[in-house]
């Protein structure tokens, strides 16, 4: 940089990143901004620090102790929410940078695309839908946790285009950038590999019960299949960009293929009897810690007691389950409702 070079890092970064990437690519200058505006860095472009602020965050932090299929597992090697997003992170970036889209924008929403994820994964969010609104998913309760309920009700104060890709990941939901949509092949990329990884690993699945028909078109092999389906989504996506109607999407045979593999996790792991089992007694103690806590808020922490000022007691009570790893839900299930065992005192002796 020249001594008289008035441009900041910042801004030679992004004209960098604007060298690199494509016209379909999303530009930090065309951003909607913040919530609330703040003061550009003079070192990192905005989507680097959104980046920084969800890595950063306690809710961050706490995707180490929560299940991805396997609840509350000892053995070490299971996946956990917070391996998941490094591996949805991975891939994201790896789909982006293929097709020459904003790198940092797919990072930051693929970080924080399942903070608002309940313990024990989909079973919690499922016994929260029951118990307190039939609303409640876990990428809204994402963008909660990112709007309001870090930094003790400050938020994070992201941009509007990671915001909406952490919204729209799932489902039928689109967001409204490629890179947002990037990462919701990028979820299901990750899980439908790592769920039979960790399937193999539990015993309930060997490599050989994947239909040959699958394993001939995505690969015998845990590497393959991610190869194959990255490949499908950057060549395709490749396509409609050039086409100049741009859009994220896989080769219709080996989306066919990736829908099958998904449609046979769900019937022999997802709703395999070893599987429910625990399913059927993780939402009996989300059930009743929310039965609880509805009847005695007071029992809550102070950030969780103060926002009842202001919202529904079930509102409240929601984000402060949602927020739970699986061990502090079971700790606090057998603190309220276990009894002691009662000990031996001397005396009677």
């Amino acid at each position: 940089m020249a001594a008289d070079d008035s441009r900041t890092i910042a801004d030679l970064l992004r004209e960098a990143a604007d060298r690199h990437m494509c016209s379909a690519a999303f530009r930090e200058e065309n951003s909607r901004g913040r919530m609330r505006y703040e003061e550009p860095s003079d070192l990192r472009c905005e989507f680097q620090r959104d980046r920084d602020r969800i890595t950063h965050s306690k809710a961050f932090r706490r995707l180490m102790h929560k299940t991805q299929v396997f609840l509350a597992p000892e053995e070490e090697h299971y996946r956990t929410r917070l391996t998941h997003t490094l591996e949805v992170t991975q891939i994201g970036r790896t789909i982006a940078r293929a097709l020459f889209l904003n790198e940092d924008l797919t990072e930051a929403a693929s970080l924080g695309h399942d903070l608002g994820h309940t313990p024990f994964g989909h079973t919690g969010e499922a016994a929260l839908r029951e118990c307190y609104s039939k609303e409640f998913t876990h990428y809204a309760q994402s963008l909660r946790v990112v709007d309001l309920l870090e930094k003790d009700g400050a938020g994070l104060n992201l941009t509007y285009e990671v915001r909406d890709g952490i919204y729209n990941h799932q489902g039928d939901n689109l967001a409204s950038t490629l890179e947002g949509r990037i990462v919701k092949f990028a979820d299901r990329i990750a899980y439908i590999n790592h769920d039979i990884d960790d399937a193999v690993r539990a015993g309930i699945l060997t490599e050989n019960d994947i239909p040959s028909a699958l394993s001939e078109v995505l690969g015998s092999t845990h590497s393959k299949r991610i190869d194959t389906m990255v490949r499908s989504v950057v060549k395709r996506s490749a396509e409609l960009i050039a086409s100049g109607s741009p859009g994220i999407e896989m080769e219709p045979e080996i989306k066919e293929a990736t829908d099958s593999l998904r449609a046979f996790l769900y019937e022999r792991v997802y709703y395999s009897p070893q599987v429910l089992a625990e399913e059927q007694r993780a939402k009996q103690l989300i059930t009743r810690l929310f039965e609880y806590y509805v009847r005695s808020p007071e029992k809550m922490p102070e950030f969780y007691r103060r926002m009842t000022d202001t919202q529904p007691v079930e509102r409240s009570v929601c984000d402060f389950i949602s927020g739970m790893t699986d061990n502090h839900a079971i700790n606090l299930f057998r603190q309220l409702f276990i009894p002691n065992a009662w000990g031996r005192r001397s005396e009677y002796f």
